[in-house]
């Protein structure tokens, strides 16, 4: 089981989108949970790469009741918030930046002019999980579910 963060808007969603779809690449045979606001169930179905979503709409609640995760990837932020959530669930390995404040000196340094596409496609390589950073496009919803009028 990976379980990924990304507890903000549609925006930020749409940039995870490419390490997303490469977490579903490198990790074909894992089951791949979405910790993100329920509300953008929706745009996460056509995404494509996303097994389960746990409603998380911020960072004081990630409800978690399954076994710790084999993965647990931070694609919120750099922490340190966001990677004790992750870490309150035990999974075996946390891909996330450096943030020696949350107990985390694995992975690479926050860069803040890094686009955010290019961020999680940067932090993934660090971790030799290769992405493709133009991988942005989204399945076709069901012609039933265009909204007319």
């Amino acid at each position: 089981m990976i379980l990924t963060l990304r507890a903000l808007g549609v925006g930020d969603l749409a940039t995870a989108v490419p390490a997303l779809r490469a977490l579903r690449t490198a990790h074909p045979d894992q089951e791949l949970t979405l910790a993100a606001p329920h509300w953008l169930t929706p745009l996460v179905n056509l995404i494509g790469a996303i097994d389960h979503l746990i409603d998380t709409p911020d960072l004081d609640t990630l409800t978690w009741t399954g076994p710790p995760p084999d993965l647990a990837v931070n694609l919120h932020g750099r922490g340190p918030q966001s990677h004790r959530l992750l870490l309150a669930t035990r999974p075996h390995r946390l891909l996330a930046h450096a943030n020696p404040d949350a107990g985390h000196t694995d992975g690479p340094h926050w860069h803040d002019h890094d686009h955010e596409i290019d961020r999680w496609c940067r932090l993934l390589a660090w971790y030799d999980i290769p992405t493709d950073r133009t991988d942005l496009h989204l399945h076709r919803p069901p012609p039933d579910g265009i909204p007319t009028g």
